[in-house]
């Protein structure tokens, strides 16, 4: 019951609640392997290393030949960004259990982390081959698409994990971003509401909404957005590049260079160090054309 609950909670990206109910399950069952390559995912996203390491060390005593163990293992190196070590960690874990599906999502993402596209679409439909229902694997691949700007094809994938997992703000804001960059500015604006409703902590989907918002005209509803952002996302470039566009649209001037300043003293990208700085130089000229990073 207590990984079921966990495994909810991670659906949600709920990953404090998620940890905690994955250490109960573990205190009322040491020796319990099944669901805990996701109590690591859990850990990684929070990047909590030392808890992972712990996790792969105890799984790996009670069972070396378990995928669960060398799932969990793979995810320690793939946190420390040893993307080859992880791999190598999640093939083995498929060498014990080809149907392992999450093995198999585990390395889509290391081969996309690596920008090997194609190795990575193998392993997602890989996995949704042997689970059609199996979600992170239709992100996957739509994650890829968007990255290769094959817009129609990342809205297909995108869709048909939501259509799965119809809780997930995540999703909703991933769609919404992707309509958004096909000109539906309307659906992209309900998904990234639905998004924001699902987990009003979602600061990526608070993002994306005011970046639709700007895009429409919509300013003062956009910089009320980004306002709310900048405690939960203080050290973000982009976020402050697209507070200074704002203010320089609705001509506060002075509060536009203000946050531009900030943008780059924030440490961004070399190719938006020259994009935050050409909005600069042109701050007192009538806007012609939008820059955006």
């Amino acid at each position: 019951v207590q990984c079921q609950v966990a495994k909810a909670n991670f659906e949600l990206v709920r990953y404090e609640a998620a940890a905690t109910h994955f250490k109960e399950a573990r205190r009322l069952d040491r020796f319990r392997l099944e669901d805990l390559e996701i109590y690591s995912t859990v850990l990684w996203h929070m990047k909590r290393e030392t808890e992972l390491m712990y996790l792969a060390h105890e799984l790996m005593a009670v069972d070396r030949l378990s995928p669960q163990s060398w799932c969990v293992l793979g995810n320690c190196f793939s946190l420390q960004k040893e993307h080859e070590t992880a791999l190598q960690f999640f093939q083995r874990a498929l060498q014990l259990d080809p149907r392992f599906t999450y093995a198999h999502t585990l390395c889509g993402h290391e081969y996309f982390a690596n920008e090997d596209f194609a190795s990575s679409l193998r392993c997602y439909r890989n996995a949704i081959r042997i689970d059609p229902q199996h979600y992170n694997a239709w992100y996957g691949i739509g994650q890829i698409y968007f990255k290769q700007e094959k817009f129609e094809m990342t809205e297909y994938h995108y869709r048909r994990a939501l259509e799965i997992n119809r809780n997930s703000s995540v999703l909703r804001c991933c769609l919404g971003k992707t309509l958004h960059k096909m000109g539906c500015t309307d659906e992209a604006l309900e998904l990234l509401d639905k998004a924001v409703s699902k987990d009003p902590n979602n600061a990526i989907a608070k993002y994306e909404r005011a970046v639709v918002l700007f895009s429409i005209g919509h300013l003062l509803e956009a910089l009320r957005e980004l306002e709310t952002l900048k405690d939960i996302a203080p050290r973000e470039p982009n976020l402050f590049f697209l507070l200074g566009k704002t203010c320089k649209r609705l001509g506060r001037i002075d509060q536009a260079m203000a946050h531009f300043c900030v943008a780059l003293d924030l440490k961004p990208s070399s190719a938006d160090i020259g994009v935050i700085k050409s909005a600069i130089e042109k701050l007192k000229l009538p806007e012609d054309e939008e820059d955006s990073l």
